[in-house]
């Protein structure tokens, strides 16, 4: 029987003002607003922060970096402090299967292995460079906000920078393929800019074997769209931690899809920024967690300033004995935000007994000045309404178990737009549902 475990969903209505006019307002907030950054409760239970939305015109108490805007970031490694597994951002993550990722042996230690071997598809208008860590582009998008960033920032000697050159419209998609072949740490950073007017669909593709700190910076510029695909297929054993920071400039578009299926540990931090006003991100994602697998997400959209869109949308599948997944979504609003739209989704199907889902969806809102914002979560086993109605049609009960799973699933799929990656995906998902007990 169909049994949800969490749900959360939160919107905000539309209310008239003293003169008549319509003010879209948050509950509790005047046209000023009100930082609903809440209280971090200790949960006995199950070790979980709880969020609570002041009433009225009551502030509450806030310790020290509940809020998603006071996050500390750093290019300094020695700000980050050892990780002991009881800080709010890696609570959910094993810190014994980072493989030394978070350099537990001090500041002084570098990620010194081999990073994975970087290629990519050349076309015209596109340029592709290898530079030095001392090049002054770097940086000046992503900025470390955890201590594995910051190790990753550290230790790279050398970066990728892909240029998608002004008001180019690239006629294929610029395929950037990482492929590892070692397990000694390493650190890797790449740079993409998409240049004012540009549109332009990127594919990132990391497979092989790899240990591997992670840091990419896109760079949207004026005008431009561009389109993010980021593929985690690794070997079983890779452990993959990887920062996607973007920053959205006036007009501009970007749409990120991360799906994760493979290695033994990955963990995805994709933050979008919205720097310039008509800034719009679109950020999906998809996970399919097997046996022993550890596959997180901690998102987070950053509303800087006035007239901005995002949308959220991500889901996972799990099976198999210990597979854990993460999800973490994080939506902050700021103060200058006026007249922003955004929302946020996830949702979870287990597929079979021994799994662990953590959900966790985070809306901080500085202004009551908004066109809407609010945020859900869900995990649950199949529909039983699904499956009686096409078991009710003639199908056999695990051909609509997969139906139904395939249907979730390529929901997401749909939304890279690109032909042969979602073909490819589709037949990977209907391999992972071969072995799966529905």
């Amino acid at each position: 029987m169909s049994q949800t475990v969490n749900t959360t969903d939160n919107a905000s209505p539309e209310e008239i003002d003293a003169d008549g006019a319509g003010v879209p307002v948050i509950p509790g907030m005047g046209e000023e607003g009100e930082k609903l950054a809440a209280t971090v409760a200790e949960a006995s239970d199950a070790g979980h922060a709880t969020h609570s939305v002041p009433s009225g015109s009551q502030k509450r108490p806030v310790k020290p970096g509940s809020s998603r805007a006071d996050r500390l970031s750093s290019f300094e490694l020695a700000d980050f402090p050892a990780l002991t597994g009881r800080e709010e951002d890696w609570r959910f993550t094993p810190l014994n299967r980072l493989a030394g990722l978070h350099l537990p042996d001090g500041d002084d230690a570098r990620l010194t292995g081999a990073a994975p071997a970087v290629s990519v598809t050349e076309l015209d208008g596109v340029t592709v460079e290898t530079v030095g860590r001392d090049d002054a582009r770097l940086g000046t998008v992503l900025t470390p906000d955890d201590r594995v960033s910051a190790a990753a920032w550290a230790s790279f000697e050398q970066a990728t920078v892909v240029t998608i050159g002004a008001d180019v419209e690239a006629t294929a998609p610029v395929r950037i393929d990482i492929t590892g072949t070692g397990t000694a740490p390493a650190a890797q950073h790449l740079l993409v800019v998409a240049a004012p007017n540009s549109r332009a669909d990127v594919v990132l593709q990391h497979r092989g074997s790899a240990v591997v700190a992670q840091n990419i910076e896109f760079d949207v510029q004026e005008g431009a769209g561009l389109n993010v695909t980021s593929l985690q297929s690794w070997d079983g054993g890779a452990v993959h931690v990887s920062a996607q920071q973007a920053r959205i400039g006036k007009d501009a578009s970007f749409k990120h899809v991360a799906v994760s299926y493979g290695g033994s540990l990955v963990r995805l931090t994709p933050t979008s920024r919205l720097a310039g006003q008509g800034g719009e991100t679109e950020m999906f994602g998809l996970y399919f967690a097997d046996a022993g697998q550890h596959l997180e997400q901690r998102l987070f959209v950053d509303h800087a300033v006035a007239n901005c869109k995002s949308n959220v949308l991500y889901k996972g599948a799990l099976q198999g004995q210990d597979a854990h997944t993460v999800w973490v979504g994080d939506v902050l609003i700021r103060k200058e935000a006026e007249g922003t739209d955004s929302y946020e989704k996830n949702q979870n199907l287990v597929l079979s007994e021994g799994t662990r889902v953590d959900s966790v969806p985070n809306l901080e809102i500085e202004t009551g000045l908004i066109d809407g914002a609010g945020h859900a979560s869900s995990t649950a086993q199949f529909d039983d309404e699904q499956l009686f109605y096409l078991m009710a049609r003639g199908i056999e009960e695990k051909d609509a178990r997969e139906l139904i799973v395939r249907g979730f699933l390529h929901e997401i799929i749909q939304k890279i737009g690109i032909a042969d990656v979602e073909e490819n995906l589709i037949d990977q998902m209907d391999s992972e549902l071969q072995v799966a007990s529905l």
